[in-house]
This record gives structure tokens, sequence and C-alpha cells, in this order.
């Protein structure tokens, strides 16, 4: 084949393979082909072959996986041409590489060469690690951690945090993981046995790349700011991608385009340059002096990090009096003459910063050239650069209104018990936030790639698609390269799932509506006999309905589980595996939770999942809609809100053989205008609108029958 020109896929022969009387029927005995999913692998199969944008959503069970793996596979193959496949969760990723890639492989009968590539942040370096281990003034407890980290990294295959057997602290794994400011390169004396080098060179032979969002941003950021789409970055080259779990592209997006510091940030790169400790002096900037002809500029490094530490105290202060009891707050026009104090403390604090960063660069400037292979300048070059992120980010904040396309805004956090050393547990993060990423996608994904997929169980509003294209920038593309398609699921719903709404609930705004939420959740969970998943839109309704319910239930024999109260991860575990437990949960327990069979049998959600009015990125986004003359609920809330109800919701059938009921506290769902956007969303089922008490009924008949 010339440049340019590509063997099209036959998109009736792929088709066969996971059709009645193909390779995958053959593999199981009880095989049922399901139409919906050969359509989805047709239309993703007609998006290669013509270099198309696809929007497909595919509600649960028609088996998304194949029917994108198999084109991807299919054509990377025959045309020797690399397919991206971005997810949102690690529990897909070591779904498609332990399971579905290995299945596909036996479907095709042909090998794929495929790789699991995260962020080098997730890998050790060598080199790094070595250095750690001779730093003479880590704490005792850190020291352990390293040798035990270090004689792990001696046996690992893949050198990856995951595979790692205990879990060790932010503060250590920073230290030694692979950070690409403090690559050395091929000048590391560990360059042949690098974990990164090891993986990239495994992509660049591999026909598969699986990856997740953020990764595949970084990517994309390296390529837009002069790297180019035909060179190695991040990842080897590539022009086709399909993104799975699609629904959160925005937020990935807009998470990996924010910046943000906070006091452990700055103080960590600070303590890593210079630090004085009684009469001992240490850091990676010393080192690097005594090679360098400007040495005596780290004379002034005690006076100038001490003026940083007063003045970082200072802006947490005032940053800490001006939230008083809120826990976020936005900097724009109606608070700019109450964020004065602050930015005041932050123009200090760049400044002093900025004297740091320049003894530091002065520093590295007189460091001839036959001694820049030493460990110490490359780890200071890199932290030097942290540095000059954060007075970047500074000055940013104090000429806010210079940057309309971005949200400034100040949070609270509080610390872990455990580090709440001083007394104050609260702490906090400074961020920047692009208003709008739209433009930013269409530009660097859309426009530039021959082939995207995008799959998601929830992408529509009702029946249109056009809120998510037009926050991820689908919008902007040629429209007659978008082909958008919706694949329903075969589950029974109209058989095995009860939505039900309590028509007797107080509305959401009472003061009354906790109190039945709580009285509510008791008689539910006895109702389904546990085997409940409890969806909130607040923290603290969430721990005060889980410590009434508790008291309620002191003779129930299932576990109560509270989101919080370890990993995710393991509560997610254990809810699965003790059938009759109940998970109290809130955020990401809306979506990315598989619970077949007979653990889950009752999902009740709250509240309508809207966004919290005082969201300060939610709110610069509605003001920006309501200046071009539109409706931000309609425009954003609402569609918003819809796509995170339909994923929760989600949760419940996960197989053909589930049953269970739909449990919804809000009545606003049917009382407001709007709710009708949210009914028109629930598969088809049977519905209940009635009294509390024939609620319950109806739960315990449904579920009994």
């Amino acid at each position: 084949m010339g440049e340019g020109e590509y063997k099209e896929l036959s998109v009736e022969s792929a088709a066969g393979f996971i059709s009645a009387g193909g390779p995958l029927s053959a593999m199981y005995e009880n095989f049922e082909e399901r139409k919906s999913q050969i359509e989805l692998l047709k239309s993703i199969s007609c998006a290669f072959n013509e270099d198309r944008l696809g929007v497909f959503e595919a509600g649960t069970g028609v088996g998304k996986s194949y029917a994108y793996l198999i084109p991807s596979a299919l054509w990377a193959l025959q045309n020797h041409e690399k397919v991206i496949i971005s997810t949102g969760t690690i529990n897909l990723q070591s779904q498609l590489c332990d399971k579905d890639i290995p299945a596909v492989e036996k479907i095709l009968g042909k090998k794929i060469k495929f790789v699991l590539m995260k962020g080098r942040q997730n890998y050790i370096c060598k080199r790094r690690l070595q250095d750690a281990a001779l730093m003479p003034d880590l704490f005792d407890e850190d020291v352990e951690k390293i040798k035990a980290i270090a004689e792990w990294a001696r046996d690992s295959e893949t050198g990856s945090k995951s595979d790692l057997h205990f879990m060790p602290s932010e503060s250590v794994w920073t230290r030694v993981n692979s950070e690409s400011d403090a690559c050395m390169g091929n000048k590391c004396p560990f360059f042949s046995e690098c974990f990164v080098m090891k993986v990239r060179k495994e992509a660049a032979d591999a026909n598969l790349i699986v990856v997740n969002h953020h990764l595949l941003f970084a990517d994309i950021e390296a390529r837009m700011n002069g790297g180019g789409y035909e060179n190695q970055i991040v990842l080897p080259p590539y022009n086709r991608i399909v993104f799975d779990e699609a629904h959160g592209i925005e937020s990935a997006a807009t998470s990996f385009f924010s910046e943000s510091f906070n006091r452990y940030k700055l103080n960590k790169v600070i303590n890593q340059l210079y630090r004085k400790r009684k009469n001992s002096e240490s850091g990676h900037l010393l080192n690097v002096a005594v090679m360098s002809s400007n040495e005596e500029s780290v004379l002034d490094c005690f006076e100038v990090t001490t003026t940083i530490r007063s003045d970082l105290v200072r802006l947490e202060t005032c940053a800490q009096d001006l939230m008083a009891n809120e826990y976020s707050l936005r900097l724009y026009g109606v608070t700019e003459r109450v964020f004065g104090p602050l930015l005041s403390c932050m123009a200090d604090l760049k400044n002093s910063l900025g004297r740091f960063s320049d003894i530091v660069n002065k520093v590295l400037e007189g460091v001839a050239d036959e001694d820049k292979d030493t460990p110490s300048y490359w780890e200071t070059k890199s932290l030097s650069r942290n540095l000059e992120m954060f007075v970047k980010l500074m000055h940013d904040f104090t000429v806010w209104n210079e940057h309309p396309g971005n949200v400034f805004w100040i949070q609270k956090k509080r610390l872990p018990d455990d580090m709440a050393k001083d007394g104050n547990p609260w702490y906090t993060i400074f961020t920047s936030t692009p208003l709008d990423i739209s433009r930013l996608m269409n530009e660097g994904v859309f426009e530039p790639m021959k082939t995207v997929v995008c799959t998601s169980a929830t992408l529509r509003t009702g029946s249109s698609y056009s809120y998510w294209m037009s926050r991820t920038g689908l919008a902007f593309a040629d429209r007659e390269r978008i082909i958008a398609k919706d694949f329903e699921s075969p589950f029974p719903y109209k058989n095995n799932m009860l939505f039900a709404v309590p028509n007797d609930a107080p509305m959401q705004e009472n003061v009354q509506f906790q109190q039945f939420v709580e009285m509510s959740l008791t008689r539910l969970i006895e109702a389904a006999g546990g085997r409940t998943l409890v969806l909130f839109t607040s923290y603290e309704s969430l721990k005060s309905a889980y410590n009434t319910v508790s008291y309620q239930l002191r003779n129930f024999s299932g576990r109560l589980l509270k989101q919080g109260d370890d990993d995710n991860a393991k509560i997610l575990e254990t809810f699965k595996t003790e059938k009759e437990s109940v998970l109290f949960a809130t955020d990401s327990f809306w979506q990315g939770v598989d619970v077949p069979g007979d653990s889950l049998s009752q999902v009740i959600i709250v509240k309508l999942p809207f966004s919290v009015p005082k969201d300060p990125v939610f709110m610069a986004r509605s003001e920006s809609i309501e200046r071009r003359g539109g409706n931000p609920f309609m425009e954003l809330s609402v569609p918003e809100a819809v796509i995170k109800f339909r994923q929760g919701i989600g949760r419940l059938i996960r197989t053909c053989s589930d049953r269970g009921v739909v449990v919804v506290l809000d009545r606003r769902i049917y009382e407001k205008r709007y709710g009708s956007v949210f009914t028109a969303s629930v598969p088809e089922c049977k519905r209940t609108y009635d009294s509390f008490s024939d609620t319950v009924k109806s739960v315990v008949r449904f579920l009994d029958a």
C-alpha cells in the first residue's frame, strides 16, 4: 500500500465474528446473538473505513467492548496502524487487558500486540530510587518504605505502582517515581533497565494501546504545543482513537487542563531543592551549586525560603478567613473586592518565590556542559520548572480579569487526621480551570484524527446528543464526518425493573426532607433484605442518613457500608461479596460500579443529581450561557444531571437475569416541567407513583415475585 492508502474492513466479515455460527458462538454453549452489538460493530467498522467521527450510545448489555475491539484490532493488523483505546476507569482498563482483548484474539484467531500504558508517574525510576536511598534526611518510616520498594523493584517485571504489595505514602512515592522533567533519557545509568522505556518500546510495536483519558490528553497537549502528530511524544504516533466511557471526557479534559497549587505541593518542591535543619543544609540545589560558577547565589537561600514560608502562611490564613464557613469561593467581579487582601498576599508570595526561582536558574546556568549529566542537575532542572509554573499561576491569579477563558477559585480541604499535626486540619487549594474545553478538544482531537469513536451507555439527553457534542467540541466538527446512532440494551427491563417514586415525599427544599430520607431508607432496606446501593448528592446528607439508619437497623443482619470509611475498591468488593450488605455512596459511585446478581437488587436515588449551584466552575459556565442569552438551567444543569441520573440507574441491571428496583425519593421528577427529561431517560419498565407506604409494598411484591 502506498502512503495514505489503506485496506478497508469488510463490514459483513467483521460482523460475522460475533454473529450466530461465527467464532464467538462456538466459544459459548448458550450463545445468544445480540442484534444491537452487531449493528454497533458495523457502524464502528464504517467509521474506520470512511474516516468518520462516530458517536454511539450503547445501552448496558450491548457488548460495547467486542463491538469496538474487533474492528480496531482488524484495522490495526491490516493497515499497520495503531489504535488508541481510551477509558475513564482503571476497572475497564483491567477488564480490557486481562479479559476482553485476549478473548478477541481467540475470536479472530490472530495474535494482537497490545499494551496498557499508564502515566510515567505510575512507574519506579531506578535512578531516583537509588538517590532517595542515599538521602541523609529521610524519616525512619520513609527509609523503611524506600528499602521495601527497592527490594520489590529488583524483581519486578513492570515497575508499576499497582503491582506493589503495599501502598506507599504519596511523599515517598513522589521521590522515587518517574517524572518526565527529571528524566535523563539515554544519559541515565539505568536507561537499559528503565520501566518507562520498556513500556514505550512495547507500545511502539503494539497494535492496540490502552490508556486512560488523562494520559491521552497529556499526549494531545504536547502535540498541540509543537510536538506534532507524526512523532513519539507520550505515546507513539496514531490517528485513530476509541473513547469508551466517553460521557466522562469533558470532565477528564477539564481536570487535565486545570492548574493548581497548595502549601504541600509548594513546600515539597522547596524542600527538595533546599532545606535547613538545625545547622545542616541539604537539597539538590546545594549539590548542583558545587559544580556551578554561580555557587555564591545559594547563600541567599535560607533568607529567601524563610520569606516564602512566611508569605505562604499569611496567604493560607487569609484564604481560610475569606472562606469562613464556605468550602469554595470564586474570584470574579462580585468577589473582587473581598479577594483584595488575598491577592496582595499572593503577590508577595509570587515575588519571594520568583526570587528563589531566579537563584535556582542562576545556579543551573553556571554549570558547565560536561557536568550536566549528573542526577542532581536533572532533578534541580525539573523542580525549577515546577517553581516557574507556580509563579506563573500566582501571577495569573493576580491579573485574573486578563484571562476571561479561565475560572479562578479557591477550595478548602480537610487533611487526614494523621497529617493534621499543627492543630489546623484544613488547607487551601488555589485553582485555575478552563471555562470551556470544547474548542481545545476539537482542535486537538476531532480535527487532526482520521477516526474517533465515542461510545458510552449515556451520551444523550432525551433523544438528542447536542448537549454532549457541544460540551466536548464535536459540535465544531464537519457535520458530514459525524455518525450518531443509539443501540438499545437487550436487557428485559419491561419485566425485570420497577421504577418507583413516592408521591407524598416532602419536596427536597423542605426542612423535613432529610428526616423523610432517613425513615424511607430504613424501610426500603428492610423491604429488600439489604442488597441496596443508596446514591446521594451530598456527603453531609449521606453521613447523617448513615448514622440514623445504622441505629434504626442495629439488629439487621447485613453490613452497612459508608463511602469514605475505606478505599473505594475495597468497599465495593465487600458490597459484592456480602449479599445482604448496603452501600451508602456519593459522587464516584454513580458510575463505573458493576455488581451483577443478588448483591444488588435496589438502587435508591436520594435527589436528582444537579450540580451544587455554588460550585465555582459550574457558576462561571452558567453565567457564560446567560451572557449570550441562553437558559443555563435547561442548557447546562438539566442535561448534566440527566446523564449522571442515567449512570446511577445503570448500576442496577447488569445481566439479562438481574431483577431490581430503582426508587427515587425526589418527586420533582414528576412534578416539575423539566422532570419529563429525566423520566424519558428511564428504560421502559414497570413504574409507580404512589404513597410511600404503597411504594414499599410494591418493592416487596416485585422483589418477591
